[in-house]
């Protein structure tokens, strides 16, 4: 007997009237391997959701190594211009030490040559003398002032001058300041040794050190300061007396006497 039309539309509608036929009627007309294809759909489908999760987690793991690595560029880049302004600094500081060096020599054959004449220069030799000793402290400032700050080294006049005209710009210093300031005998930079800060050291420098000299360390340091830095007065020479010891310990000045460092908290005598 032939399949009709109308027992293709019976069966359609006994099909909508009992869905649970539905699966026996697929066993009967699909294979084995048409059944199973929806079950092998689902399992591609999920495999392609955790095959997707784990291509967007290696997609950030990718962008946040990117961005450590240009991090690391960026600080590359940081700290090799670091050390070129390091570099550029070190040269100064070697070509104006090699001037002090040249002046030193200089100086010591022209008191050599006055001691050989035998003229009477008294106020000459001690002029000569006091620069001899200051260049001396300059030159030797890491072994002299070492019990102060570490990582000393002697500023450049020239890059002071500009910190000093710029203060003087911003109403911070007048010009008798500046002026002031620029006639110290020494001014280093270093970071103290107690708490790693970054400070100047002023110092003053004479053969036999007076009350004057206290007074204009002192005075030139708080001048100083007004830059933003902390700033340790020092006075530095060969003897000194009790009077302007009492009065350096009082001022909170440093003593630097024949290469021995004093703090204020000690006395020279001591």
């Amino acid at each position: 007997m032939a399949f009709s039309v109308e027992d293709f539309q019976d069966l359609l509608r006994l099909l909508e009237q009992h869905p649970e036929w539905r699966a026996e009627l697929r066993r009967h007309v699909l294979t084995e391997e048409l059944l199973g294809l929806p079950a092998l759909v689902q399992q591609l489908a999920e495999r392609l959701d955790a095959l997707t999760a784990r291509v967007e987690a290696l997609a950030e793991a990718q962008a946040r190594t990117e961005a450590r690595v240009e991090a690391l560029a960026e600080a590359q880049a940081r700290t090799e211009a670091r050390v070129e302004a390091l570099a550029e600094a070190q040269a100064r500081t070697e070509a104006q030490l090699e001037r002090l060096t040249w002046r030193m020599d200089e100086l010591a054959a022209s008191v050599r040559q006055l001691v050989a004449q035998g003229a009477d220069h008294t106020a000459r030799l001690g002029d000569l003398t006091g620069e001899v000793l200051e260049l001396r402290y300059a030159r030797r400032a890491p072994s002299y002032f070492s019990r102060l700050a570490r990582g000393l080294r002697l500023v450049d006049l020239g890059r002071l001058a500009d910190q000093l005209d710029d203060a003087v710009a911003a109403g911070q210093l007048t010009d008798d300041e500046r002026n002031s300031l620029l006639a110290a005998d020494i001014v280093l930079s270093g970071r103290r040794r107690e708490d790693q800060e970054p400070v100047y050291v002023l110092v003053e420098v004479s053969y036999g050190i007076g009350r004057s000299d206290v007074q204009r360390a002192a005075d030139r340091a708080r001048l100083l300061e007004k830059l933003g830095r902390p700033v340790l007065p020092v006075v530095a020479g060969n003897w000194t007396d009790p009077e302007t010891d009492r009065m350096a310990r009082a001022y909170g000045v440093w003593q630097v006497l024949d290469g021995r460092a004093i703090p204020p908290s000690e006395a020279a005598s001591a």
